[in-house]
């Protein structure tokens, strides 16, 4: 098995299990290999964890000091990414893929009456190019159903206006097979002949709504002329094209020469992502990190990142796509897109901008724990408006399931971690009924007013799981404390994760993924665990209590004893006279069985 060293086994526990490309890289920084993956943790880490029988497969994982990734949605778009990237850059244990006839397009050619047909060959013509497509079983049934939906010209004739006027072509046998409508000899005009190409290019981009009712009629007219077979194979090709993504996010030929960049950011830290993208493809992935000094805002980083993004890389591109509009002299276009390909390019690097993060923050937790929970301290302060860092947390909550025996559970945590040697249940003494207000009102009372007599600390921070009724029963005990305005309060709902303050009616949502929701969601579970085993704890024991300590002579260990054998009451009711007195000795046998009998 091969041995890895420390900072690769750091760098394989915080891949993420997506689909993307990854990129191994020597102690030089030089790009040795460019692979795809469908899980990226599974696919790199099997390259560490045996000895492979290829002697050149061997030296390249030795050789491995830095692996680089780059996350997108398909297989499919890892497959393309991959493609370009050994294109481009050539990597040294890579088979080299020196052209761009790799996989086919479809085109639409820019000619009067334009034919579409499928090429390996991008010309810049003026042309549109779809694809490029990694299955050439899709591309043919698009092409095919194009040409059932759409009957379109497929010779090369140079169909002019002077040239249909003096009558130069002829129609061909595709006419009278009904495949062509005849635009040689002007039988169909431009009009109608463009009209059917812009329902093929809206198909091509993978909008399939807009001609869901062409298909409609199309099986329906096969059906009503009897041709069963032939509606049946438009069926199926339409089950096909709505199960396939026609469209890449990785690759748009339209898109040339132009770098994406995007920025995510915390408290301390700012992440920005830069894709290089020439002929429509991705060519190069790099994620910068900047360290706050001033709490500067995104606004004032991007320019600043983008500016040493381009000097280190040499770049000249006239055009940069970005999340909102900033300032980079006036020979660069910015653009801020909304929708389209250029969008879902800036999503992408958003995307990969986003797990570079949390790949940092996961290597920051196995590496450095104390920087880790600072960070996080830092980010829960801002993210729940709080005076100072939570480090001691507090999280209430009651139960009392069917009524019964009324419990509360108090967890602690303590820098941003369960301590459970601190947790407490308390049993409800001075509310009769379910009355989860006023319970919760009595636990909070007796908590505090124990931590203010023992002279312990007080928590920074106090949760609260319910929402405004909850919150307002506790705020009634901390007043009567005098610890209102001392300790941070807040309520969580449970239904929408809404977080509630005293004296405001607007609640505060926080982003799902979020370290200080997941923080306090872990607490809120907590509380609701610790508190629901203490309320069943309770409820077997009154069980055990109303039904065979009454019963005179029977203590505490022969209870116990018969519980742990027969599990309950009913079934030591049910128990036949010999196995109790086997259990317990006759006499106390006896005391029981006639406790049962007399009801």
């Amino acid at each position: 098995m091969n041995t890895t060293t420390p900072d690769i086994q750091l760098q394989l526990q915080t891949l993420p299990g997506l689909p993307g490309v990854y990129q191994y890289f020597d102690k030089d920084q030089k790009l040795l290999y460019v692979g795809k993956a469908k899980n990226l943790k599974k696919r790199v880490s099997s390259y560490f964890n045996k000895t492979h029988d290829n002697a050149r497969l061997n030296v390249l994982v030795r050789k491995i000091v830095t692996i680089k990734h780059i996350v997108v949605q398909t297989e499919t778009d890892a497959l393309l990414l991959e493609n370009n990237l050994i294109k481009n850059l050539q990597p040294r244990y890579n088979i080299m893929l020196r052209d761009d006839k790799t996989y086919p397009w479809i085109c639409i050619k820019n000619e009067r009456f334009p034919r579409v047909f499928y090429t390996r060959n991008l010309i810049k013509d003026g042309s549109e190019y779809f694809g490029p497509y990694t299955s050439g079983k899709t591309m043919h049934v698009l092409l095919d159903l194009i040409k059932e939906l759409y009957p379109l010209r497929n010779c090369t004739y140079d169909l002019s206006l002077q040239n249909i006027a003096n009558n130069k072509y002829k129609v061909c046998l595709e006419y009278h097979i009904g495949n062509c409508l005849g635009a040689c000899e002007g039988k169909e005009t431009e009009e109608a002949y463009l009209h059917k190409i812009r329902s093929i290019r809206h198909l091509l981009k993978g909008n399939f709504k807009e001609n869901l009712k062409d298909f409609k009629q199309l099986m329906l007219q096969y059906a009503s002329e009897m041709k069963f077979e032939e509606a049946q194979d438009i069926k199926e090709k339409i089950q096909i094209l709505e199960n396939y993504q026609a469209k890449s996010t990785i690759v748009n030929p339209k898109i040339n020469n132009v770098d994406v960049f995007s920025i995510v950011a915390d408290e301390t830290m700012a992440y920005v992502n830069f894709l290089q993208i020439a002929h429509g493809a991705v060519i190069r992935s790099h994620t910068l990190e900047l360290k706050k000094r001033l709490n500067e805002t995104n606004e004032e980083l991007l320019p600043i990142a983008i500016t040493e993004i381009r000097e280190r890389f040499k770049l000249i591109t006239k055009e940069v796509i970005v999340p909102f509009e900033i300032d980079l002299g006036e020979k660069i276009t910015i653009t801020v897109p909304k929708l389209g390909d250029k969008k879902q390019l800036l999503e992408l690097s958003e995307r990969n901008a986003r797990y570079y993060r949390l790949d940092q923050l996961k290597q920051i937790k196995i590496v450095d724990p104390d920087r880790h929970t600072n960070r996080l301290m830092a980010q829960m302060k801002a993210d729940l408006r709080l005076s100072k860092e939570p480090r001691h947390i507090e999280c209430f909550d009651n139960s009392n399931i069917q009524g019964t025996n009324p419990v509360a559970a108090c967890v602690v945590f303590k820098n941003g971690k369960p301590s459970k040697k601190e947790y407490r249940h308390f049993n409800i003494k001075t509310v009769e009924g379910p009355n989860d207000f006023a319970s919760m009102e009595e636990v909070v009372f007796r908590r505090y007013r124990r931590m203010i007599d023992e002279a312990e600390p007080l928590p920074d921070l106090i949760i609260i799981d319910g929402g405004k009724g909850q919150l307002g029963a506790a705020l009634k005990s901390l007043d009567v404390l005098g610890l209102r305005g001392k300790i941070a309060i807040i309520g969580i709902a449970k239904r929408l994760e809404e977080l509630f303050y005293p004296g405001d009616s607007i609640p505060l949502y926080l982003d799902k993924k979020s370290e200080t929701l997941k923080v306090i969601q872990h607490l809120r579970n907590e509380a609701h665990r610790f508190g629901i085993t203490f309320h069943r704890n309770q409820r077997s024991k009154n069980a055990i209590s109303s039904g065979l300590t009454t019963i005179p002579g029977i203590g505490p260990k022969t209870m116990e004893k018969l519980m742990i054998e027969f599990k309950s009451i009913k079934r030591i009711a049910e128990t036949p006279e010999a196995e109790i007195i086997q259990l317990i000795g006759k006499a106390k046998a006896e005391k029981v069985i006639a406790f049962f009998k007399n009801g």
